[in-house]
């Protein structure tokens, strides 16, 4: 019966992030949401400010602390291994919902463009959001957010970390969900300055924990990742210096 309910509460964290993930690019895009990034009735701009700032506090801190090493020895003391995952998947869901629902405009506008530019930018968010998607899938989505370990939990089979390996957009960069994130965030024809605020605030972040997450892969993959990162950019796919090395 544990197994059983572990299951679904992995599922049930799985479907709460397709719907935060989802309603993350409407919010961004300001599109067919109920609640988007420049909605709302603007306050004064400190005060919506802070609370900008603090909702997205909320979010780094939930998201980089969860996923240390250390952390998880202290969190599965408390928590089943097998749903470890799901319930980090959980909360940096609900941390996204409550910067969603409390998130403060600032409307007024840095660049607003139209036409073909406007296209281009509309393409290129998508692109954003697609390598966002088609990334977790090539380094095994279901493993990523926490389905793979409930469903070995319920066949009473050890969890194994998956082996590294380099495929598809992990030849170009080793980070490309960053990527992915960073251009859909950027890429877009109407800049308000709110969007801005986000924009620069979740890039800070992103360069800021992936410089973290880096010394957890190079101590756990060891050599293997040591190598990858002298061949492989971290989040621009710029041709390396000495590509054979």
């Amino acid at each position: 019966m544990g197994k059983a309910i572990a299951l679904i509460y992995g599922i049930a964290s799985y479907l709460l992030f397709l719907v935060v993930f989802l309603y993350a690019i409407g919010f961004v895009a300001n599109w067919m949401v109920p609640k988007s990034i420049d909605s709302g009735q603007p306050g004064d701009l400190v005060l919506s400010l802070v609370i900008d700032a603090l909702l997205l506090c909320v979010f780094a801190v939930q998201h980089s602390v969860m996923a240390r090493p250390g952390f998880k020895r202290w969190w599965t003391q408390m928590v089943p291994e097998s749903v470890e995952r799901s319930t980090y998947v959980l909360l940096s869901s609900l941390a996204l919902a409550l910067l969603f629902w409390q998130w403060r405009p600032l409307q007024e506008v840095v660049w607003s463009l139209e036409g073909t530019a406007a296209m281009a930018l509309w393409a290129l968010c998508a692109l954003g959001w697609l390598i966002v998607l088609t990334s977790t899938f090539l380094i095994n989505h279901f493993d990523l957010f926490g389905l793979r370990q409930v469903y070995l939990n319920l066949r009473s089979e050890k969890y194994a970390h998956l082996p590294f390996s380099v495929i598809g957009f992990y030849k170009l960069v080793r980070h490309p969900i960053m990527l992915g994130f960073v251009i859909a965030f950027w890429a877009t024809p109407r800049m308000s300055l709110g969007h801005l605020v986000f924009s620069i605030a979740t890039t800070v972040y992103i360069l800021i924990a992936l410089q973290l997450e880096e010394k957890d892969l190079v101590t756990y993959h060891g050599d293997a990742y040591r190598k990858y990162q002298e061949r492989v950019p971290m989040l621009l796919p710029l041709p390396r210096k000495n590509p054979d090395s």
